[in-house]
């Protein structure tokens, strides 16, 4: 194992200020709530007890997936995804009531959309060269073992999605899941991996450890064995995988403004919004969560946000959710607003009555005018409240969004009619996602255009994940030959 890349001391510091600031329990503190997964054993079908021996199999199950070819990892990737599918509702409902966070039915909903829309090995497509001196191919070579860190806003869900692109690629991998969400991880990856040894013959393309501690994440970021690093989380864990040497595909933290400008549709920016927002009570890196409104329309905005089916709180009962939802950790310079572990992810509702509103139980949003002052602006607050805040002129806005960002170039959404408005946007925040007209969940494909992927590389830059960015490339060249046209000298 080496020690060369990441001090161990250091990634679990920071790992326990990302669990304090959540408000999920240390691995060395959670109760163990039973097996790991009903009817195995740890060491079989993918669950291991150590990092060591998770890497082993899976370095052992990289050499048997080389054998197998493309076409056996499209095999392989069909009953991910198949799974995924069928077992959508019962993996959905373990997920939540473990994790106890988002909604059950877009627990449910997020496995069933992996069949659909998460790409596999039609993306990787050789690039070929031919001229006068021959021909050169260039193919996309797997990395090898991947180490990936997934979080418990999306436990399943990430693994299944990121083992799809990963395998694609050629890869396996082995996962180091959220603490607070081992157990259906280790259900999903026990389920993917009796199906794929049905089938092909290998087991452990997709490997965890167990019971997941600060000190495995350390050795998995550490280990020799593992050839790339996949990390999903926020600021802290994104900021331990940068300190990697090894190479690191980090998706990191989300703040995503909306800016709402007088051309907008109204109606259909509140529907927009309360869908993307909404989504899993808020817990998508790229849900919206904060919105910048010109002033001539933000009373008639505020009203349509109700009329969609939000509930709007007064000034007073906004205080006081803000004083219930947001609490400040760390200590000193670093001392920062977070979202409070009790209301981090619950139901709309339960926000209302936080703050001193009655509601239905069905409630999916909840909104009310701030300023610029009040913390719910700069922090992903991850809970379905959004703060809306006045502004002079679509310019206005637009800077306030790019400040609110925080320059993490993640996810951007504008509600406008004005091309010059959009492209203004567009250029200054500079995001991974920008989404124009829409619900921010149209960035993923679901409801717009494009693939879907719970693993979006914003520091790093590769965007939103495909089997591509886990490959390397490689150049095959042959001088000469091979070459149909050209002149008969070259033959001679």
């Amino acid at each position: 194992m080496s020690t060369a890349t990441i001090d161990p001391h250091s990634i679990a510091s920071i790992v326990r200020q990302v669990i304090a600031e959540i408000g999920q329990p240390s691995a060395a503190a959670a109760p163990v709530a039973g097996p790991v997964a009903s009817g195995s054993l740890a060491g079989a079908n993918g669950v291991f007890s150590s990092v060591d021996e998770a890497v082993r199999a899976a370095t052992d199950a990289f050499e048997q997936l080389e054998r197998l070819g493309v076409d056996g990892r499209k095999r392989a990737i069909s009953h991910i995804r198949r799974i995924a599918i069928e077992d959508a509702e019962e993996l959905g409902r373990m997920e939540f009531a473990e994790t106890k966070i988002g909604r059950l039915d877009h627990k449910i909903e997020k496995l069933g959309v992996l069949g659909e829309k998460v790409p596999g090995v039609e993306f990787l497509q050789s690039q070929v060269f031919s001229g006068d001196h021959g021909l050169a191919v260039i193919e996309h070579a797997p990395f090898g073992v991947i180490g990936a860190i997934t979080p418990v806003t999306h436990s399943l869900p990430t693994i299944a999605c990121n083992a799809v692109n990963m395998i694609a690629g050629g890869n396996t991998v082995v996962v180091n899941p959220h603490p607070s969400g081992r157990q259906v991880a280790a259900e999903g990856v026990r389920r993917f991996n009796q199906a794929i040894y049905r089938d092909l013959g290998v087991d452990n393309l997709i490997t965890l450890v167990a019971e997941p501690t600060l000190e495995s994440a350390s050795e998995l970021f550490a280990h020799r064995g593992v050839k790339l690093i996949c990390v999903t989380g926020g600021p802290a864990v994104a900021r331990a995988a940068l300190q990697s040497t090894k190479r690191a595909i980090v998706a990191g933290p989300g703040n995503p403004p909306v800016v709402v400008d007088e051309t907008a549709d109204l109606d259909r920016a509140a529907r927009s919004i309360i869908q993307g927002a909404a989504y899993d009570n808020n817990l998508l890196c790229i849900g919206e969560k904060q919105v910048f409104v010109v002033a001539s329309v933000f009373d008639a905005m505020m009203a349509a946000m109700e009329r969609a089916g939000g509930l709007r709180l007064t000034a007073s009962q906004v205080d006081a959710l803000t004083k219930r939802a947001i609490v400040m950790a760390g200590e000193g310079e670093h001392r920062h607003p977070v979202p409070c572990k009790d209301l981090l992810g619950k139901d709309a509702a339960l926000l209302a009555k936080a703050a001193g509103a009655t509601a239905d139980e069905r409630l999916e949003l909840v909104f009310g005018e701030t300023d610029l002052d009040n913390p719910f602006v700069p922090t992903e607050q991850m809970m379905p409240f959004l703060p809306f805040v006045r502004c002079r002129t679509v310019d206005e806005a637009i800077e306030r969004a790019h400040e609110s960002e925080h320059g993490f170039r993640h996810t951007a959404i504008i509600h406008s009619t004005n091309v010059r408005t959009m492209t203004r946007m567009g250029r200054l925040l500079d995001t991974t996602l920008f989404v124009k007209n829409g619900p921010s969940v149209a960035g993923l494909g679901l409801g717009g255009e494009g693939y879907l992927s719970f693993s979006i590389a914003t520091p790093t830059g590769e965007g939103v994940t495909t089997p591509l960015t886990f490959t390397r490339q490689r150049r095959c060249t042959l001088v000469d030959d091979l070459r149909i046209l050209g002149s008969p000298d070259a033959v001679a």
